[in-house]
């Protein structure tokens, strides 16, 4: 069960933080300060729904991990990760897996739309670079990272619509 207002300020705070990250491809770590007080402050308002265990700090360090690694073959932002990461201390840990889940596919929704959208748009290029045999140049046309916090927020909103019922006041 995911009370209203941890929804609520998650939705909010993830349509601040997708803008910002849109706008200039930077996330402050404050977010994950403001995370992880929010995250105490739910422990103690909803202690039935949120609890200090080995088992809830799972997901947030496999994608500070994760987003570690992706950070060093730069795939992903530093921030993106390590917002990432606070953010699922504000999810219950009976729902960490299906929000992941959405998350997954918004992720594939995305990446596949961006890959059809930029392959149509640098088509002529892209044949060019591959009559030369130039991977590179390809790798270029590709190799660029987006933000993801919009996808995370396209995933919350996903998640949220298709479990209205778990929301409680």
């Amino acid at each position: 069960m995911l009370p209203i207002v941890a929804y609520l300020f998650i939705s909010i705070q993830l349509l601040f933080v997708a803008y910002i990250d849109f706008k200039t491809k930077k996330i402050s770590n404050m977010w994950m300060l403001i995370n992880f007080i929010f995250f105490v402050v739910l422990t103690l308002v909803f202690p039935d729904i949120y609890k200090w265990s080995l088992q809830v700090f799972l997901f947030p360090a496999a994608f500070l991990f994760v987003g570690f690694a992706l950070f060093l073959m730069n795939i992903m932002g530093g921030g993106d990760s390590k917002y990432l990461s606070s953010l699922y201390f504000l999810v219950p840990l009976q729902l960490q897996e299906s929000a992941f889940t959405y998350l997954l596919y918004a992720t594939v929704l995305v990446g596949s739309s961006l890959l059809v959208f930029n392959t149509l748009k640098y088509l002529d290029i892209i044949v060019i670079h591959f009559r030369m045999r130039d991977i590179a140049g390809i790798k270029r046309i590709f190799g660029k990272k987006f933000t993801y916090a919009p996808v995370i927020f396209i995933a919350w909103m996903w998640f949220g619509w298709q479990n209205y019922k778990i929301l409680t006041f």
